[in-house]
């Protein structure tokens, strides 16, 4: 399964998600790998020393000559590798405008090694640009974080509306694996409307497990750590390792 975590609105737990839910496949037992698209790397520096990055993302997808086994990085959690971004990537969209294979470079690239993962995870950056264009005609499904606030569907219908052309016209395989609540703090009204009104929209397309606004998760990658050797005994590892079991059962 090839999952990509997108959402062109910045801020919603993109980043946060992709981490923890590769750890929690991981801790699992099921051999995974992170793909970090973004070009502020910080999937990348949470698992990676970055002085110890040769070549990255976008050395592979660049350069046609490098392969897999150039770039991908093992990580301190057993089952965990990495295919590490760098700021590099915030010139690779220029790179590619013009290329007939442009929309294609990743999935290229991955249906060479793909079969030796159970789980690849794809973080995007907060755009529906050709890098995110290319996560999603790369992935067998796409998982959208949305925040539980007044304007948690803000841009959604811009995200749907990709989602279904690169469905149609270059990836037919591409499912909406399911919408996740995040920074969802039930005290507030606002975050009970806001899941109302998401659960509505999108039916059983949610996922039962939400992530509630936590300290402790948006710590944890300041500390280099995924929440389950961070904070193994808190609220967000119970919830990231609920969310890795609701997709294996649903999958």
């Amino acid at each position: 399964m090839i999952i990509t975590v997108a959402n062109q609105k910045g801020g919603v737990g993109k980043t946060t998600t992709s981490i923890n839910l590769s750890a929690a496949f991981a801790f699992m037992g099921y051999k995974t790998l992170l793909i970090d698209l973004d070009p502020q790397a910080n999937s990348t520096v949470t698992f990676v020393d970055p002085s110890t990055i040769e070549y990255s993302i976008y050395d592979l997808l660049e350069d046609g000559k490098l392969e897999f086994e150039n770039i991908v990085k093992t990580t301190s959690v057993v089952n965990l590798s990495i295919l590490p971004s760098d700021i590099a990537m915030a010139k690779l969209e220029s790179k590619l405008i013009g290329e007939i294979d442009s929309h294609f470079r990743l999935k290229d690239k991955l249906d060479m090694f793909k079969f030796k993962y159970d789980f690849i995870i794809i973080d995007t950056p907060p755009t529906l640009g050709l890098i995110t264009i290319n996560s999603l005609v790369a992935a067998t499904h796409l998982l959208t974080p949305i925040q539980s606030s007044y304007f948690a569907l803000e841009g959604t219908d811009d995200l749907l509306e990709t989602f279904e052309k690169v469905r149609i016209r270059s990836n037919p395989n591409l499912s909406l694996l399911g919408v996740l609540i995040t920074m969802y703090d039930g005290r507030i009204v606002i975050a009970k409307d806001s899941e109302k009104h998401i659960r509505k929209l999108f039916g059983d397309k949610v996922f039962k497990t939400k992530i509630s606004k936590s300290v402790r998760l948006e710590e944890s990658p300041a500390y280099k750590e995924s929440i389950f050797t961070f904070a193994p005994n808190s609220k967000g590892a119970t919830q990231y390792k609920k969310l890795a079991e609701e997709i294996v059962k649903n999958g």
